[in-house]
């Protein structure tokens, strides 16, 4: 896997800009940037596992390995999923780690984005992850 960093500066509190990433409504909308129909499923708490899927009903299950709310969050992807998490198919994302990281300066959070990415992946995350960032920013900035 290629290792990918995505940046951008939001002028919102990292708080918002947190809600902004995690609430399942603002979620599915900037993660459909990533891929259609993105949603999440289970609690970010360090130690529980969540699932990520897409409208197509592919998916990955993620360990939250470590958490500081409104600070940071990363993801070691464990298993690629199928049918709605119903069934395993290829290992592409399994082992992958994904990272969110809020700093907060002057009311201007820098979210910043590192993730591994699989092998003929890495151009189009390139294109989508930077369309995500930019919806999370528009999100956070008119969300009162």
């Amino acid at each position: 896997m290629q290792k990918q960093q995505f940046s951008i500066e939001i002028k919102a509190p990292r708080e918002k800009v947190w809600n902004t990433l995690w609430e399942d409504k603002t979620f599915r909308d900037w993660a459909n940037n990533v891929d259609e129909g993105m949603y999440m499923e289970g609690v970010i708490k360090e130690g529980n596992q969540v699932r990520f899927s897409s409208g197509s009903g592919y998916g990955v299950t993620s360990l939250v390995e470590k958490l500081a709310v409104n600070e940071f969050v990363s993801f070691r992807h464990m298993a690629d999923t199928q049918d709605n998490g119903e069934r395993e198919r290829e290992k592409e994302w399994t082992g992958g780690e994904e990272s969110y990281s809020l700093a907060e300066s002057g009311g201007v959070t820098t979210l910043t984005v590192d993730m591994d990415v699989p092998p003929g992946q890495e151009e189009t995350f390139k294109v989508r992850l930077p369309k995500a960032l930019t919806r999370v920013k528009f999100l956070a900035e008119e969300k009162k």
